[in-house]
């Protein structure tokens, strides 16, 4: 379904396209339509599957068109990365329009503080904030809500998880009963349920279940030190004979650095992120489509929106936080039947994070070996880190554990799979 089938209002729209966002997924297809007709709805989607653009994107029409914008609407995140994602989403879609954002969260400076009362104190369109730091404003009287149209809680399970269910509740106690509540949850366990029941006035319910990988995706998987990982992909990058290819990077600034680091090796490639003008962006997707530019370097946003065929690889530059992120973004290739590599750089705090991945695909990704002349790099080439201490922990029968940073590689496997 195309978004223009939504009839959104031309400045957003506008902004959908210019950073390459054409068709609406499977949950943004069923969302937005309710969503848009001021429903409550309760959604059990997966990140990765296009959740956050289901609930922004009516959301800001409505704002768009409305009088009343002054602190119209609240989003509730469970941390202040995802409170920081959102933001970035809210800053490229609204990119045409006038509309205005705060995020609200923990952490920051005496200066932080007061400049998110004053923001406040004038009044924004979109608040985008975690519970703990809203309440603190809320309950000092410098933010009223009063008048607030929509509410949306992101990854609630993940807010009750973290004990926030208080805190939600004396949040909405500030709130109008008269609003729009939207949940989006990973999962659909009782405690959410119940909060459902607590918040939501006959609400529509949605469920998308995740795909899999596509079969025709090859993955593979090298252990690196941080350093290791410029020489290993310009390795790759040049060795190898991909036409089109897709590197993600967990942050904006270091999808720029990257940028910089690979032209500056002789490397056809060019950074997409928010910062760059409508007339920049569009013509480095234009390129890119059109196979003039073999590499692009993005953020998970650029796996949301970007719908080009013919990608023979994508790199995790750096493993994505979430499980289903790696999903979606390594599902930009192999598209239509065709295949596709995806390679993994795997430092040593990334453990936990893949373990979530394999789990939810459901398969052991292959592990390989690093070429001879990059196991050791004397010196960082991007970033530098401290590397894992070499010595092994012991167990609780005082034989010492193989750490999985040593952790041996299987062969190369020459069929894709999911």
């Amino acid at each position: 379904m195309d978004f223009k089938d939504f009839n959104f209002n031309p400045e957003l729209l506008e902004g959908l396209l210019a950073m390459g966002f054409r068709n609406a997924t499977p949950i943004q297809q069923q969302a937005i339509p309710l969503i848009l007709n001021k429903k409550d709805l309760i959604a059990c989607a997966q990140t990765g599957t296009g959740k956050t653009g289901a609930y922004l994107l009516p959301i800001m029409n409505m704002i768009v068109e409305t009088e009343n914008r002054h602190n119209n609407t609240l989003i509730l995140a469970p941390t202040r990365e995802l409170a920081q994602q959102i933001d970035l989403q809210v800053e490229a879609l609204s990119y045409f329009t006038n509309i205005s954002s705060l995020t609200v969260y923990g952490g920051g400076d005496g200066i932080a503080y007061e400049q998110q009362k004053r923001s406040m104190r004038e009044g924004v369109d979109l608040i985008i904030a975690t519970p703990g730091r809203l309440i603190s404003h809320l309950s000092s009287g410098v933010l009223k809500l009063d008048q607030l149209q929509h509410l949306v809680l992101d990854e609630a399970d993940r807010m009750l998880d973290m004990g926030f269910y208080d805190d939600i509740m004396r949040i909405v106690s500030y709130l109008p009963q008269v609003r729009q509540t939207v949940m989006f949850s990973a999962t659909m366990p009782p405690k959410i349920r119940k909060l459902a029941a607590t918040l939501l006035k006959h609400p529509e319910q949605i469920n998308i279940a995740l795909s899999k990988p596509a079969e025709g995706i090859l993955q593979q998987i090298y252990f690196v030190h941080d350093e290791q990982k410029v020489p290993l992909l310009t390795d790759v990058l040049k060795t190898g004979e991909y036409k089109s290819i897709i590197i993600f990077a967990s942050t904006k600034e270091k999808v720029k650095n990257l940028g910089k680091v690979f032209r500056t090796l002789g490397l056809k490639a060019e950074a997409f992120h928010s910062d760059l003008g409508q007339s920049e962006r569009e013509s480095i997707l234009l390129k890119f489509k059109n196979k003039q530019l073999p590499i692009l370097i993005g953020t998970d946003v650029l796996s949301r929106g970007i719908d080009v065929e013919g990608i023979d690889l994508v790199v995790n530059f750096d493993v994505p936080h979430d499980a289903e992120d790696y999903v979606h973004r390594i599902g930009r290739t192999a598209r239509a039947a065709t295949k596709g590599t995806a390679i993994t750089l795997v430092n040593s705090r990334d453990k936990r994070k893949l373990v979530s991945i394999e789990k939810l695909i459901e398969k052991e990704i292959d592990r390989i070996p690093l070429p001879e002349h990059l196991v050791a790099i004397p010196e960082a080439t991007t970033e530098r880190h401290a590397r894992p201490k070499p010595a092994a922990q012991k167990s609780g029968s005082g034989k010492p554990k193989r750490k999985f940073w040593n952790k041996k590689p299987k062969a190369s496997s020459k069929e894709g799979g999911a």
